[in-house]
């Protein structure tokens, strides 16, 4: 569990994934949340949270298809829809508003650091919008995308077929149970080694990387922290600037 200055109630978990308050407290006592009691108050760590619920199948079971699934063939279809950008989640299409000016800032400052980190590697850096497709049911658009030296065969001419090694969501007022709980659980089952969450409300930076039992949290800070990553060397991403 967090520390404690990171720790945040029943309301703001609720908020954060865009859940009522009894959905949360029904997955705290059926044990599926971690959290802290202390007397009659409950406190949770957000990055612990996502790390159950990307684990659990609670959410993912509730959705039953009646109709055909949607596929990546039937995507390439989609007329182009001014104001909004689509991708395919396990065979069900969702439709979002495009992206702020403000939340497009931040995927801009935070490329350009990444960039700048990976400039001497062999792999590659991209922006959204660029299709990321897990099999025919799902397509992805990360805001921004690594693919390493070693993967790089998964890059096509017009897609990314197949787990990319990082995936950062910046996440918006409409996306915050998509990107923290369907896509966590899908770039899970893909493979994606590692997932990161922005959030420009809240100024808060998770990053969680794949381990053999799921994604476990490995760098977390908010406001004005500095982002020190064990697994990417040499890399600073201090908060403040981003903001």
């Amino acid at each position: 569990m967090a520390r404690n200055k990171n720790l945040v109630s029943v309301y703001t978990v609720a908020e954060a994934l865009d859940l009522p308050v009894e959905t949360i407290m029904d997955y705290t006592r059926r044990n599926v949340l971690p959290c802290i009691k202390t007397g009659n108050q409950i406190n949770y760590s957000l990055p612990d949270v996502l790390v159950a619920l990307a684990g659990s199948a609670l959410v993912e079971d509730s959705v039953n298809y009646v109709f055909k699934p949607f596929t990546y063939r039937d995507y390439l279809k989609l007329p182009e829809e001014p104001g909004y950008r689509f991708e395919v989640l396990n065979g069900q299409l969702i439709k979002d508003p495009t992206p702020t000016v403000r939340h497009q800032r931040i995927i801009g400052r935070l490329y350009l650091l990444l960039a700048n980190h990976f400039r001497h590697t062999k792999g590659e850096i991209f922006l959204s919008p660029l299709d990321v497709t897990f099999g025919e049911l799902t397509v992805v658009q990360p805001d921004i995308l690594y693919v390493s030296g070693e993967q790089m065969s998964i890059i096509k001419k017009k897609r990314i077929d197949g787990a990319p090694t990082l995936a950062v969501e910046v996440i918006s007022a409409s996306s915050r149970r998509k990107d923290r709980i369907h896509k966590m659980q899908i770039y899970l089952q893909a493979g994606v080694r590692h997932y990161w969450l922005v959030d420009p409300a809240e100024k808060t930076f998770d990053c969680f990387i794949l381990q053999d039992h799921g994604y476990v949290p490995a760098a977390t800070g908010s406001d004005d922290d500095t982002i020190i990553h064990p697994q990417f060397p040499g890399l600073a991403i201090p908060l403040d600037t981003l903001w």
